[in-house]
């Protein structure tokens, strides 16, 4: 349904404008798919997880998440219900175990260094994580994108072992955990992705 919306959008665009090309309509196509397909996600996922009494606490987590997520990127799922489902899943699991979770001190900085180290070299080596349909090709915006993952790694972090609250720090750590692991090699082999920078070759106008 929604990739039909979709086409539709494309098309009537395509019969306004000519001089749109092929290339040019698929990467137009893939754009309102991506806004298309997140606007009933987001009210999917607030919407249920207000019914579920966590929605103040899913909001959160998607916020605070999003900054590390957008910069080390991540794996896609193929579908608009797989990635539906695979969201909510993330951001639920996450505010329903770190409200059951509790750690001492000693346990939580302990958690903290761990996602930290393994943060650094997951980034190191796969950061920023692209697919095939958005590859970054550049190595400037690669470069740029690894310096703030390590950033948003270690503020992220930095805050959760600050903040006094036990659920919000939990959010936090959990969160920066399974982020972490959506950018590896094994994570794209079992969602069935492919790295974007490792399919298409760099040319000399993404070089730089």
């Amino acid at each position: 349904m929604i990739d039909k919306i979709c086409e539709f959008l494309v098309s009537k665009i395509r019969k306004s404008m000519p001089e749109i090309d092929d290339e040019k309509a698929e990467i137009i196509l893939y754009g309102i798919q991506l806004i298309v397909g997140e606007i009933p996600k987001i009210f999917i996922l607030f919407g249920l997880s207000f019914l579920l009494g966590i929605g103040w606490y899913t909001i959160f987590a998607y916020v605070a998440i999003m900054p590390y997520r957008a910069t080390s990127g991540g794996f896609h799922l193929k579908s608009h219900l797989g990635c539906i489902l695979g969201t909510s899943l993330f951001y639920y699991g996450n505010v329903f175990l770190s409200k059951f979770l509790v750690l001492n001190n000693f346990q939580k900085y302990g958690l903290i260094l761990f996602t930290l180290i393994l943060g650094i070299i997951m980034v190191t080596l796969y950061a920023p994580a692209d697919t095939e349909n958005v590859p970054i090709l550049s190595k400037k915006e690669r470069k740029t994108k690894k310096i703030l993952s390590y950033i948003t790694l270690i503020l992220t972090l930095a805050v959760a072992g600050i903040v006094q609250d036990r659920i919000i720090s939990n959010i936090l750590i959990i969160g920066t955990i399974v982020q972490t692991i959506m950018i590896t090699r094994l994570a794209y082999k079992l969602t069935n992705n492919k790295y974007g920078y490792e399919v298409y070759k760099e040319t000399p106008e993404t070089a730089n």
